[in-house]
Protein backbone atom coordinates (compact mmCIF):
# COMPACT_ATOMS: atom_id res chain seq x y z
CA UNK A 1 0.00 0.00 0.00
CA UNK A 2 1.25 2.97 -1.01
CA UNK A 3 1.00 6.13 1.84
CA UNK A 4 0.57 8.53 -0.81
CA UNK A 5 -1.80 7.91 -4.38
CA UNK A 6 -0.51 10.54 -6.23
CA UNK A 7 2.49 9.04 -7.28
CA UNK A 8 4.87 11.22 -8.80
CA UNK A 9 7.81 8.81 -9.71
CA UNK A 10 6.39 6.50 -12.07
CA UNK A 11 3.74 3.52 -12.69
CA UNK A 12 3.35 1.30 -9.84
CA UNK A 13 -0.05 -0.25 -10.87
CA UNK A 14 -3.68 0.07 -12.13
CA UNK A 15 -5.05 1.53 -9.06
CA UNK A 16 -3.21 4.95 -8.80
CA UNK A 17 -2.92 5.09 -13.04
CA UNK A 18 -6.07 7.88 -13.70
CA UNK A 19 -7.77 7.16 -16.87
CA UNK A 20 -6.24 7.21 -20.44
CA UNK A 21 -8.81 4.41 -21.09
CA UNK A 22 -8.99 5.13 -24.87
CA UNK A 23 -5.57 5.45 -25.17
CA UNK A 24 -4.79 2.14 -23.53
CA UNK A 25 -7.40 0.31 -25.91
CA UNK A 26 -5.75 2.41 -28.74
CA UNK A 27 -2.67 1.52 -27.95
CA UNK A 28 -3.12 -2.57 -27.44
CA UNK A 29 -5.49 -2.95 -30.66
CA UNK A 30 -3.35 -1.41 -32.79
CA UNK A 31 -0.11 -3.46 -31.42
CA UNK A 32 -1.82 -6.58 -31.34
CA UNK A 33 -2.58 -6.36 -34.77
CA UNK A 34 1.10 -6.08 -35.77
CA UNK A 35 1.67 -2.62 -36.08
CA UNK A 36 4.07 0.03 -34.94
CA UNK A 37 3.69 3.20 -33.39
CA UNK A 38 5.45 6.26 -32.66
CA UNK A 39 3.82 8.16 -29.37
CA UNK A 40 4.37 11.76 -29.48
CA UNK A 41 3.28 14.21 -26.84
CA UNK A 42 5.20 17.10 -25.01
CA UNK A 43 6.85 15.26 -21.42
CA UNK A 44 5.06 15.13 -18.27
CA UNK A 45 2.09 14.00 -19.73
CA UNK A 46 2.58 10.32 -19.05
CA UNK A 47 3.41 8.64 -22.05
CA UNK A 48 6.40 6.36 -20.37
CA UNK A 49 3.26 5.35 -17.44
CA UNK A 50 0.80 4.76 -20.61
CA UNK A 51 2.94 2.48 -22.16
CA UNK A 52 3.77 0.50 -19.01
CA UNK A 53 -0.20 0.60 -18.24
CA UNK A 54 -0.63 -0.99 -21.33
CA UNK A 55 1.89 -3.22 -20.91
CA UNK A 56 0.32 -4.42 -18.08
CA UNK A 57 -2.99 -5.08 -19.41
CA UNK A 58 -3.89 -9.34 -19.46
CA UNK A 59 -3.84 -8.64 -23.16
CA UNK A 60 -0.48 -8.33 -23.28
CA UNK A 61 1.41 -9.22 -20.25
CA UNK A 62 -0.30 -13.47 -20.79
CA UNK A 63 0.86 -12.99 -24.40
CA UNK A 64 4.37 -10.86 -24.97
CA UNK A 65 7.37 -10.56 -23.70
CA UNK A 66 7.24 -6.78 -22.88
CA UNK A 67 10.33 -4.62 -23.00
CA UNK A 68 10.88 -0.28 -22.30
CA UNK A 69 14.06 0.78 -22.99
CA UNK A 70 14.63 4.58 -21.80
CA UNK A 71 17.36 6.30 -23.78
CA UNK A 72 17.09 9.56 -22.40
CA UNK A 73 20.49 9.64 -21.10
CA UNK A 74 21.86 7.89 -24.20
CA UNK A 75 24.71 10.10 -26.10
CA UNK A 76 26.19 7.61 -28.78
CA UNK A 77 24.87 4.55 -30.51
CA UNK A 78 27.65 2.07 -28.61
CA UNK A 79 25.59 3.97 -25.26
CA UNK A 80 22.26 2.90 -26.99
CA UNK A 81 23.13 -0.78 -27.46
CA UNK A 82 24.65 -1.07 -24.11
CA UNK A 83 21.11 0.46 -22.88
CA UNK A 84 19.21 -2.06 -24.69
CA UNK A 85 20.51 -5.07 -23.95
CA UNK A 86 20.65 -4.36 -20.06
CA UNK A 87 17.18 -3.21 -20.48
CA UNK A 88 15.87 -6.84 -22.38
CA UNK A 89 17.89 -9.05 -19.32
CA UNK A 90 16.97 -6.58 -16.67
CA UNK A 91 13.26 -7.42 -17.64
CA UNK A 92 13.51 -11.30 -18.49
CA UNK A 93 15.63 -11.94 -15.26
CA UNK A 94 12.05 -12.20 -13.20
CA UNK A 95 11.17 -14.69 -15.46
CA UNK A 96 13.35 -17.72 -14.40
CA UNK A 97 17.06 -18.93 -16.09
CA UNK A 98 15.39 -20.74 -18.79
CA UNK A 99 13.93 -17.23 -19.94
CA UNK A 100 16.79 -15.41 -19.57
CA UNK A 101 19.51 -17.77 -20.79
CA UNK A 102 17.65 -17.45 -24.03
CA UNK A 103 18.66 -14.24 -24.25
CA UNK A 104 22.47 -14.70 -22.80
CA UNK A 105 22.47 -17.97 -25.41
CA UNK A 106 22.45 -15.40 -28.45
CA UNK A 107 24.85 -12.47 -26.99
CA UNK A 108 27.98 -14.12 -28.24
CA UNK A 109 30.10 -11.02 -28.45
CA UNK A 110 29.38 -9.56 -24.80
CA UNK A 111 28.77 -12.94 -22.51
CA UNK A 112 32.57 -12.47 -20.86
CA UNK A 113 31.50 -9.52 -19.88
CA UNK A 114 28.20 -10.41 -18.29
CA UNK A 115 29.01 -11.78 -14.16
CA UNK A 116 26.35 -13.60 -12.08
CA UNK A 117 25.47 -12.29 -8.24
CA UNK A 118 25.20 -14.83 -5.68
CA UNK A 119 22.34 -16.24 -6.61
CA UNK A 120 22.94 -17.14 -9.89
CA UNK A 121 21.53 -14.34 -11.70
CA UNK A 122 22.93 -12.73 -14.54
CA UNK A 123 24.18 -9.29 -13.99
CA UNK A 124 24.76 -6.51 -16.67
CA UNK A 125 27.93 -5.20 -16.23
CA UNK A 126 29.06 -3.87 -19.40
CA UNK A 127 30.52 -0.22 -19.37
CA UNK A 128 30.37 1.36 -22.80
CA UNK A 129 33.94 1.12 -23.58
CA UNK A 130 33.76 -2.71 -23.68
CA UNK A 131 31.34 -3.63 -26.46
CA UNK A 132 33.30 -3.65 -29.35
CA UNK A 133 31.26 -3.36 -31.93
CA UNK A 134 28.50 -2.25 -31.02
CA UNK A 135 26.80 -3.60 -34.68
CA UNK A 136 27.77 -7.01 -33.65
CA UNK A 137 26.12 -6.58 -30.17
CA UNK A 138 22.69 -4.68 -31.88
CA UNK A 139 22.62 -8.04 -34.31
CA UNK A 140 22.72 -10.10 -31.52
CA UNK A 141 19.55 -8.53 -29.71
CA UNK A 142 17.83 -8.42 -32.63
CA UNK A 143 18.59 -12.02 -33.26
CA UNK A 144 17.14 -12.97 -30.20
CA UNK A 145 13.38 -10.66 -30.41
CA UNK A 146 13.10 -12.78 -34.10
CA UNK A 147 13.41 -16.21 -32.19
CA UNK A 148 12.59 -15.29 -28.98
CA UNK A 149 9.87 -17.91 -27.48
CA UNK A 150 6.87 -15.15 -27.53
CA UNK A 151 6.03 -11.73 -29.99
CA UNK A 152 8.07 -9.34 -28.56
CA UNK A 153 6.66 -6.20 -28.05
CA UNK A 154 9.48 -3.31 -27.56
CA UNK A 155 9.14 0.64 -26.55
CA UNK A 156 11.81 2.71 -27.04
CA UNK A 157 11.48 6.07 -25.20
CA UNK A 158 13.14 9.10 -26.06
CA UNK A 159 13.43 7.79 -29.10
CA UNK A 160 14.33 11.36 -31.05
CA UNK A 161 17.89 10.90 -28.83
CA UNK A 162 19.11 8.80 -31.68
CA UNK A 163 19.91 12.14 -33.67
CA UNK A 164 22.18 13.16 -31.24
CA UNK A 165 24.39 10.42 -31.78
CA UNK A 166 28.05 11.15 -33.40
CA UNK A 167 29.49 7.59 -33.90
CA UNK A 168 26.87 6.66 -36.24
CA UNK A 169 24.73 8.64 -38.47
CA UNK A 170 22.96 5.96 -40.23
CA UNK A 171 21.07 4.63 -36.94
CA UNK A 172 17.65 5.23 -38.33
CA UNK A 173 18.35 3.28 -41.95
CA UNK A 174 20.05 0.30 -39.64
CA UNK A 175 17.00 0.21 -37.43
CA UNK A 176 14.75 0.50 -40.14
CA UNK A 177 16.49 -2.49 -41.57
CA UNK A 178 16.59 -4.39 -38.33
CA UNK A 179 12.94 -3.70 -37.61
CA UNK A 180 11.78 -5.04 -41.32
CA UNK A 181 13.83 -8.18 -40.55
CA UNK A 182 12.25 -8.94 -36.90
CA UNK A 183 8.42 -10.05 -37.50
CA UNK A 184 8.47 -11.55 -33.98
CA UNK A 185 8.61 -7.93 -32.48
CA UNK A 186 6.76 -4.63 -32.79
CA UNK A 187 7.99 -1.35 -31.59
CA UNK A 188 6.74 1.64 -29.71
CA UNK A 189 8.76 5.02 -30.60
CA UNK A 190 8.04 7.15 -27.55
CA UNK A 191 9.25 10.50 -27.98
CA UNK A 192 8.71 13.90 -26.94
CA UNK A 193 10.30 16.97 -29.10
CA UNK A 194 7.83 16.87 -31.43
CA UNK A 195 9.45 18.65 -34.41
CA UNK A 196 12.36 15.59 -34.45
CA UNK A 197 9.99 12.67 -34.20
CA UNK A 198 7.57 14.23 -36.87
CA UNK A 199 10.40 14.31 -39.06
CA UNK A 200 11.61 11.13 -38.69
CA UNK A 201 8.55 9.45 -39.34
CA UNK A 202 6.44 11.39 -41.45
CA UNK A 203 9.18 12.66 -43.90
CA UNK A 204 8.98 11.16 -46.78
CA UNK A 205 12.92 11.42 -47.22
CA UNK A 206 13.39 9.34 -44.18
CA UNK A 207 13.56 5.33 -42.93
CA UNK A 208 10.88 5.18 -40.72
CA UNK A 209 8.85 7.11 -43.17
CA UNK A 210 4.97 5.35 -43.64
CA UNK A 211 6.38 2.40 -41.22
CA UNK A 212 4.34 3.31 -37.95
CA UNK A 213 0.79 4.57 -36.63
CA UNK A 214 1.20 8.28 -35.42
CA UNK A 215 -0.55 8.29 -31.99
CA UNK A 216 -0.61 11.76 -30.16
CA UNK A 217 -1.30 12.00 -26.39
CA UNK A 218 -2.91 15.07 -25.02
CA UNK A 219 -3.73 16.42 -21.07
CA UNK A 220 -6.36 14.24 -19.36
CA UNK A 221 -9.68 15.63 -19.35
CA UNK A 222 -10.44 17.53 -16.19
CA UNK A 223 -13.61 16.05 -15.10
CA UNK A 224 -11.59 12.50 -15.25
CA UNK A 225 -8.92 14.07 -13.25
CA UNK A 226 -11.53 15.30 -10.82
CA UNK A 227 -13.06 11.59 -10.77
CA UNK A 228 -10.17 10.26 -9.93
CA UNK A 229 -8.56 12.71 -7.25
CA UNK A 230 -11.70 12.70 -5.41
CA UNK A 231 -11.83 8.72 -5.38
CA UNK A 232 -8.35 8.67 -4.12
CA UNK A 233 -9.00 11.36 -1.38
CA UNK A 234 -11.82 9.24 -0.01
CA UNK A 235 -10.52 5.82 0.00
CA UNK A 236 -6.91 6.80 1.78
CA UNK A 237 -8.06 8.14 5.06
CA UNK A 238 -11.42 9.42 4.72
CA UNK A 239 -10.24 12.77 3.13
CA UNK A 240 -12.70 15.10 1.00
CA UNK A 241 -11.39 17.58 -1.63
CA UNK A 242 -13.77 19.86 -3.31
CA UNK A 243 -13.74 20.40 -6.86
CA UNK A 244 -12.34 23.50 -7.77
CA UNK A 245 -9.35 22.84 -5.92
CA UNK A 246 -9.06 19.94 -8.85
CA UNK A 247 -10.49 22.23 -11.43
CA UNK A 248 -7.67 25.52 -9.95
CA UNK A 249 -4.65 23.16 -10.02
CA UNK A 250 -5.64 21.11 -13.70
CA UNK A 251 -6.27 24.58 -14.89
CA UNK A 252 -3.31 26.34 -13.68
CA UNK A 253 -0.86 23.89 -15.36
CA UNK A 254 -2.61 23.27 -18.51
CA UNK A 255 -3.48 19.28 -17.71
CA UNK A 256 0.39 18.20 -17.64
CA UNK A 257 -0.28 15.17 -15.78
CA UNK A 258 3.18 15.33 -13.91
CA UNK A 259 2.85 18.49 -12.53
CA UNK A 260 -0.71 18.48 -11.53
CA UNK A 261 0.38 14.87 -9.84
CA UNK A 262 3.04 16.68 -7.86
CA UNK A 263 1.11 19.44 -6.55
CA UNK A 264 -2.08 16.94 -5.28
CA UNK A 265 0.62 15.15 -4.01
CA UNK A 266 1.57 17.78 -1.48
CA UNK A 267 -2.21 18.59 -0.91
CA UNK A 268 -2.71 15.21 0.02
CA UNK A 269 0.29 15.34 2.14
CA UNK A 270 -1.32 18.34 4.04
CA UNK A 271 -4.92 17.26 4.37
CA UNK A 272 -4.89 15.56 7.59
CA UNK A 273 -7.20 12.07 7.44
CA UNK A 274 -10.91 12.89 7.45
CA UNK A 275 -9.86 16.56 6.74
CA UNK A 276 -11.11 18.51 3.59
CA UNK A 277 -8.38 19.81 1.00
CA UNK A 278 -9.84 23.87 0.03
CA UNK A 279 -8.77 25.76 -3.01
CA UNK A 280 -7.10 27.97 -0.04
CA UNK A 281 -4.34 25.48 0.10
CA UNK A 282 -3.22 25.49 -3.56
CA UNK A 283 -1.03 28.48 -3.32
CA UNK A 284 1.01 27.13 -0.30
CA UNK A 285 1.46 23.54 -1.90
CA UNK A 286 3.04 25.45 -5.05
CA UNK A 287 4.95 27.38 -2.76
CA UNK A 288 6.48 24.45 -0.70
CA UNK A 289 7.46 22.55 -4.00
CA UNK A 290 8.75 25.83 -5.63
CA UNK A 291 10.81 26.47 -1.93
CA UNK A 292 12.60 22.93 -2.28
CA UNK A 293 12.97 22.86 -6.09
CA UNK A 294 14.78 26.62 -5.44
CA UNK A 295 18.33 25.58 -5.68
CA UNK A 296 18.05 22.84 -8.31
CA UNK A 297 16.58 26.00 -10.84
CA UNK A 298 19.39 28.27 -9.40
CA UNK A 299 21.91 25.98 -10.80
CA UNK A 300 20.37 24.94 -13.82
CA UNK A 301 20.22 28.94 -14.78
CA UNK A 302 23.60 28.90 -13.65
CA UNK A 303 24.90 26.52 -16.27
CA UNK A 304 23.41 27.78 -18.91
CA UNK A 305 25.31 29.81 -21.31
CA UNK A 306 24.94 33.46 -21.38
CA UNK A 307 23.18 33.34 -24.71
CA UNK A 308 21.10 30.63 -24.05
CA UNK A 309 20.24 32.32 -20.23
CA UNK A 310 19.16 35.51 -21.78
CA UNK A 311 17.33 34.00 -24.59
CA UNK A 312 15.38 31.52 -22.03
CA UNK A 313 14.69 34.57 -19.84
CA UNK A 314 12.96 36.55 -22.83
CA UNK A 315 10.80 33.72 -23.46
CA UNK A 316 9.68 32.95 -20.08
CA UNK A 317 8.70 36.70 -19.91
CA UNK A 318 7.27 36.50 -22.85
CA UNK A 319 5.10 33.35 -21.77
CA UNK A 320 4.59 32.14 -25.36
CA UNK A 321 6.71 33.36 -28.43
CA UNK A 322 5.21 32.60 -32.02
CA UNK A 323 7.87 34.42 -34.06
CA UNK A 324 10.72 33.46 -32.38
CA UNK A 325 13.28 35.06 -34.76
CA UNK A 326 11.63 38.02 -35.83
CA UNK A 327 13.16 41.13 -34.96
CA UNK A 328 10.28 42.52 -32.27
CA UNK A 329 11.06 39.96 -30.16
CA UNK A 330 14.85 40.21 -30.54
CA UNK A 331 14.56 44.18 -30.43
CA UNK A 332 12.15 44.31 -27.46
CA UNK A 333 14.55 42.03 -25.16
CA UNK A 334 17.91 43.24 -26.52
CA UNK A 335 19.09 40.20 -27.70
CA UNK A 336 22.52 40.41 -30.41
CA UNK A 337 20.87 39.43 -33.16
CA UNK A 338 18.39 36.58 -34.84
CA UNK A 339 21.12 34.59 -35.68
CA UNK A 340 21.87 33.78 -31.66
CA UNK A 341 18.45 34.02 -31.01
CA UNK A 342 18.03 31.15 -33.56
CA UNK A 343 21.31 29.14 -32.27
CA UNK A 344 19.86 29.59 -29.01
CA UNK A 345 16.64 28.33 -28.94
CA UNK A 346 18.31 25.29 -30.86
CA UNK A 347 20.26 24.33 -27.75
CA UNK A 348 17.64 24.95 -25.10
CA UNK A 349 14.92 22.21 -27.05
CA UNK A 350 18.08 19.94 -27.33
CA UNK A 351 18.27 20.42 -23.71
CA UNK A 352 14.61 20.47 -22.76
CA UNK A 353 14.17 23.98 -21.39
CA UNK A 354 11.89 25.13 -24.06
CA UNK A 355 9.32 23.24 -26.65
CA UNK A 356 7.46 23.82 -29.28
CA UNK A 357 3.68 23.41 -30.06
CA UNK A 358 2.29 24.59 -33.16
CA UNK A 359 4.83 27.19 -34.18
CA UNK A 360 4.99 28.41 -29.96
CA UNK A 361 7.69 28.45 -28.02
CA UNK A 362 7.41 28.33 -24.11
CA UNK A 363 9.41 27.51 -21.06
CA UNK A 364 8.93 23.09 -20.83
CA UNK A 365 8.93 23.47 -17.21
CA UNK A 366 6.04 25.07 -15.86
CA UNK A 367 7.71 25.16 -11.98
CA UNK A 368 10.52 26.67 -13.31
CA UNK A 369 8.58 29.81 -14.80
CA UNK A 370 6.86 30.35 -11.65
CA UNK A 371 9.86 30.36 -9.89
CA UNK A 372 11.73 32.79 -12.49
CA UNK A 373 8.44 34.79 -11.79
CA UNK A 374 8.84 34.41 -7.63
CA UNK A 375 11.86 35.60 -8.05
CA UNK A 376 11.51 38.73 -10.54
CA UNK A 377 13.93 37.52 -13.19
CA UNK A 378 12.01 37.48 -16.12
Amino acid sequence: MIDNPFVTNGYVGPEYFCDRVEETKTLIDFLTNGNNIALMSPRRLGKTDLIKHSFNQQAISDHFHTFVVDIYATDSFRDFVNVFGKSILETLKPKGRKVWEGFLNVLMSVRSEITFDINGNPVWGLGVGTMTPPQTTLDEIFAYLRTADRHCLVAIDEFQQILYYNDNKNIEAELRTQIQRCPNANFIFSGSQRHLMSEMFLSPARPFYQSVVPMSLGPIPFNRYWTFAELQFAKNGGRCITQDVVEEVHSRFQGVTANVQRIMNILYMQTPAGGVCTKDMVDPAIDTYLRISSEAYETLLKQMPEKQRNVFLAIAAEGRVKSISGGKFVHKYRLPSVSSVVSAVKGLLEKDFITETNGEYYVYDHFFMLWLQRRNLM
